[in-house]
């Protein structure tokens, strides 16, 4: 079995100003990869929340965070051949994805879809509680983009299996 491939980001807050500074890829093979993001000069937003829940600063982002530019390149590469990705929080990440590539003076060669459309009921009424178990197994980091893609990823397989 072929498993989708999974897409998830990490972002300085939600709403109005918001940008993406990690994203991660859990691939159909299963392996996983993130990048994060140097935030542009105009991307100032920041909300201290947000950082609480995924651990990363603003100045390690700026230390260590890759060019939006080669971000999307790299996303670009990844995801062309396949021609799609699979988020659980599709509103978000999509607005993020989008801006990412507009910053980046690209187009994406991948379209984004919302997980939910590869779901069937049985595994809606599974999902939260496969998750959960998951997560406890596994001692799963939360609010990492690798670590999240991974853990859709498995919970995917997983419901369709019980």
């Amino acid at each position: 079995m072929t498993l989708p491939t999974l897409l998830d980001i990490e972002a300085s807050g939600f709403g109005r100003g918001s940008y993406p500074i990690e994203i991660g890829l859990a691939r159909a093979d299963g392996s996983v990869c993130a990048f994060l993001i140097q935030p542009l000069d105009e991307w100032t937003h920041w909300d201290p929340k947000a950082e609480l829940l995924h651990g990363i600063s603003r100045n390690r982002l700026q230390r260590e965070g890759y060019p939006v530019r080669q971000v999307a390149c790299w996303l670009n590469d990844e995801l062309s051949d396949i021609g799609i990705a699979y988020s659980d929080s599709w509103g978000y990440d999509n607005t993020w994805l989008s801006l990412l590539f507009h910053h980046a003076g690209m187009l994406p060669a991948f379209r984004l879809e919302a997980l939910r459309r590869l779901l069937s009921e049985a595994q809606l009424e599974r999902w939260s509680d496969t998750k959960e178990t998951i997560i406890r197994e596994q001692g799963i980091l939360r609010h990492r983009a690798g670590e999240d893609a991974l853990l859709l990823q498995q919970t995917y397989q997983r419901t369709l299996t019980l």
